[in-house]
């Protein structure tokens, strides 16, 4: 039988399945009773003012657990539907949203190809010494072109920017 385990937070909840595994209960039990209480906190967090009506479909990573399927169908009183590559699904849909977006607005892509994974990058770094700081500042670059930098305390050489050009744009 599962046991109640505190939801609200996540420090509670651990003291509270310490607690109830010092008392003896089954550890099936408690982690039962946890997955009851994630259930309740992301109806309570999540879904607070929205009514759930069958079919619910659970998509994401955590359609992976069988215990949260096995709650959220109890909590909500209906059959819950996990649907083949769960967890792929909110990438499938960001995708489709740039997709929808770029055509909208007649953006052109950035996507250099699968074939990036042959270019043969060159990561370096230097110090600078513009100030007393002496940041060390990493580089990435293909073919003698700096594509970015970072790692300094200020934004002097962060992105793609020269110093040079840096210099120019000042006041």
């Amino acid at each position: 039988m599962p046991v109640h385990i505190a939801g609200r937070c996540t420090v509670f909840a651990e003291s509270d399945m310490i607690h109830k595994q010092q008392m003896g209960h089954k550890t099936d039990d408690i982690l039962y009773g946890l997955c009851q209480a994630l259930v309740r906190n992301y109806l309570k967090k999540v879904g607070l003012g929205k009514e759930i009506l069958p079919q619910v479909v659970f998509q994401g990573g955590v359609a992976f657990n069988q215990g949260i399927i096995k709650a959220l169908s109890e909590t909500l009183d209906t059959e819950i539907i996990v649907p083949p590559h769960h967890e792929l699904m909110g990438a499938i849909g960001t995708a489709l949203l740039i997709h929808e977006e770029m055509g909208t607005n007649n953006c052109k892509t950035e996507f250099k190809g699968f074939e990036v994974s042959q270019t043969d990058f060159h990561v370096s770094s230097f110090m600078c010494k513009a100030c007393p700081n002496l940041c060390e500042i990493a580089q990435i670059s293909v073919k003698g072109k700096v594509l970015a930098r970072w790692g300094g305390r200020c934004d002097r050489w962060e992105g793609t920017a020269t110093r040079e050009a840096l210099n120019k744009d000042k006041f």
